[in-house]
């Protein structure tokens, strides 16, 4: 039957901090006042029995999408991502369930967002796009913008896994490497979409994204008939943690789920800016990436750090830190379960090795990308 509350969104940004609203175009990325940009939401009905008519794939929520509900314009984009496996670790934790994400086109969980957002991008008649990335999320990007047509180049720290490099150039786009820290990469990518004046297809600052990364929360809806205790989440730029607040949100206030789950974010020891920042409940300030081998975590200031420890501290959720023995060693424990990881990954399961739970909490753990991606 129909239920009232999930929220659709209007062709507008809406700015977090100063909430100046934007028409949906090719050029703005952020408000002319520095902040980041949200999507103006309306709410609406969403008709759960309409689930068993869409495909098997994350496209079944077309309803709760950025799309109107009649829109074909993804069909040409997708590349079958989502509704992925839900299963649990293992025999002995029987309320832990792993939601298996590198079984996605491109072997990562960024497939969600990038699926949505290039698909908007054709729709608004986009040519060409530029991403910046620590691996995956350019990856994704890369393979939808080539699905879609669309010219790509994406921005690469030097030094990221040649396999992800490999894998980026396989899918026709143009790799632009950078010296330095992932932050030198992000502000290498703003100054080129300024200066040639081309379309942000940004992980980070784009809101299009988190509404791919939010069918994370509708498929563990779908899949366990109800809403899990707790999300273990491996957070740099909070791509994840966010889509997954604003879907449970949406479930939420729809009237789907009675609560919102604990959201436990994961990061690495040696870059742990929001880790810090949780602690101090003082103004948020970058740190000194001291260098993890979970590069895909590896962001020492995240540009929606504020939006990701509010959504923690919203759902009484908490940051824990895992060193790299830990993740060394995690990733070991994976592969002898049966699931071969990359290590940010490894460093989110090091982290719920470390959650203080009781039995009888229900705990989901992302699998983000898969194994054969790193070094």
């Amino acid at each position: 039957m129909p239920r009232k509350g999930v929220r659709i969104i209007k062709e507008q940004y809406v700015c977090y901090s100063c909430a100046t609203t934007y028409d949906v175009t090719e050029k703005i990325w952020k408000c002319t006042c520095g902040g980041l940009l949200d999507l103006v939401k309306d709410e609406t009905t969403f008709d759960i029995s309409r689930l068993q008519e869409g495909p098997p794939t994350m496209w079944r929520y077309i309803d709760a999408l950025p799309f109107k509900r009649n829109s074909t314009s993804w069909q040409a984009i997708t590349l079958g991502e989502g509704y992925t496996p839900l299963i649990k670790l293992d025999h002995s934790e029987p309320n832990t369930f792993v939601k298996v994400d590198y079984m996605m086109p491109t072997l990562s969980f960024k497939d969600r967002g990038a699926a949505v957002l290039i698909a908007k991008a054709k729709e608004i008649g986009v040519t060409k796009v530029i991403a910046d990335s620590s691996g995956n999320a350019g990856t994704s990007i890369a393979a939808y913008a080539a699905r879609a047509g669309i010219a790509c180049d994406v921005f690469l720290r030097e030094g990221t896994s040649p396999k992800k490099i490999a894998q980026v150039k396989a899918h026709g786009a143009n790799v632009r490497a950078i010296k330095g820290t992932r932050e030198d990469v992000a502000r290498a990518a703003q100054t080129a979409v300024n200066e040639e004046n081309i379309f942000y297809a940004s992980h980070v600052y784009n809101p299009f994204f988190y509404e791919g990364t939010k069918t994370y929360a509708y498929e563990i809806w779908e899949q366990l008939k109800c809403a899990p205790d707790a999300l273990i989440i491996p957070v740099g730029n909070g791509t994840l943690l966010l889509g997954a607040y604003y879907g449970f949100m949406e479930l939420l206030e729809s009237g789907l789920i009675k609560k919102m789950p604990k959201l436990i974010a994961i990061q690495a020891e040696n870059c742990a800016p929001l880790a810090k920042g949780f602690m101090s409940h003082g103004p948020f300030e970058p740190v000194e990436n001291k260098g993890t081998i979970a590069e895909g975590i590896a962001i020492a200031a995240p540009a929606r750090a504020v939006q990701i420890l509010e959504k923690i501290r919203d759902t009484d959720g908490e940051i824990i830190t895992t060193t790299e023995e830990e993740i060394i060693q995690a990733r070991i424990t994976l592969a002898g379960k049966g699931f071969y990881v990359e290590p940010t990954t490894a460093a989110n399961y090091a982290g719920y090795l470390k959650y203080k739970h009781s039995p009888s909490e229900r705990i989901i753990i992302p699998l983000c990308g898969a194994g054969i991606k790193s070094n």
